[in-house]
């Protein structure tokens, strides 16, 4: 009988041994700093340490880090990004001013056949949804052999504005056709009167459709990352999408790359958002 219970409480305290500790005292606790002392434990009661509070609404321990900045700007190359960015808006911009004025110019100067259904089909071309033409853009784009280079976006962006078109109009409507015919009497041509007379005086409407069509470039995805496809040919509104997987987002990057991309943007518009009001009032009542 005494051996019995000697071998029971044997095994009991080996039980006792290898029982696996208390999930009170097995909870994640904060590293203490250095230099504090450790709490006293209790021979009664656990001992429990404070739990590190983490979650979306917790403020950083350094507001001066600025790591997802640096890592934003080097692996999405975005250094690359803004240089392809500014080589296509440069270009986009000047054919479209320089295309758009020309059309208003004829359309309002010239008087030719069909001329009215011309006007038609320049507003008429505004309702079609852009995604109908796809298709038939690739394959336009594929065959002139612009695929997968900087003047595809480009060209789209030059040929399919028609916004521009309808403001230079507005302001060409508002300049006297006497200021032609007097420079027609000192012999000038048709281009003369438009580099010498018209160009100078719709100078606010080519600001107004500087900044509303830079910005229009600079915020599309759509064409770059459909004919663009390189990761050398990427921009700022496609560079983002490199930190997105198939089995997650970089979230904190994708947001400072967020900030990095539209301080640009910002900065130009405050600085030249006098313009694009002055543009608008001046269209709109003369």
């Amino acid at each position: 009988m005494a051996a019995g219970r000697s071998a029971g409480a044997a095994v009991s305290r080996d039980r006792v041994a290898r029982a696996p500790a208390s999930p009170e005292k097995s909870v994640a606790t904060c590293h203490a700093p250095a230099g504090a002392s450790a709490p006293a434990a209790s021979s009664n009661a656990a001992v429990r340490m404070p739990v590190c509070p983490s979650g979306a609404l917790t403020p950083p321990e350094d507001l001066l880090n600025f790591h997802n900045y640096v890592t934003a700007f080097q692996d999405g190359r975005m250094l690359r990004a803004f240089g392809n960015t500014l080589y296509i808006v440069v270009f986009a911009i000047g054919g479209t001013v320089l295309i758009g004025s020309m059309t208003a110019y004829a359309v309002d100067r010239f008087t030719f056949r069909f001329k009215k259904l011309v006007v038609a089909l320049f507003l008429l071309t505004a309702l079609v949804p852009g995604v109908t033409t796809q298709v038939a853009t690739f394959q336009i784009v594929t065959g002139l052999g612009l695929f997968d280079t900087r003047w595809a976006p480009i060209v789209l962006s030059m040929g399919t504005d028609i916004a521009s078109i309808c403001i230079f109009l507005q302001f060409i409507r508002s300049i006297p056709v006497s200021l032609d015919e007097a420079a027609r009497l000192d012999g000038a041509n048709a281009f003369t009167v438009y580099r010498r007379i018209i160009l100078p005086l719709v100078k606010p409407a080519i600001a107004t459709v500087v900044i509303v069509k830079g910005i229009a470039v600079c915020n599309d995805f759509s064409i770059p990352f459909l004919y663009m496809p390189s990761q050398d040919l990427g921009v700022i509104s496609t560079f983002l999408f490199r930190f997105r997987g198939p089995y997650g987002a970089h979230g904190e990057i994708i947001a400072a790359g967020t900030v990095l991309v539209i301080l640009p943007t910002l900065v130009v518009f405050l600085a030249l958002q006098r313009f694009v009001y002055n543009g608008f009032k001046r269209g709109a009542t003369r």
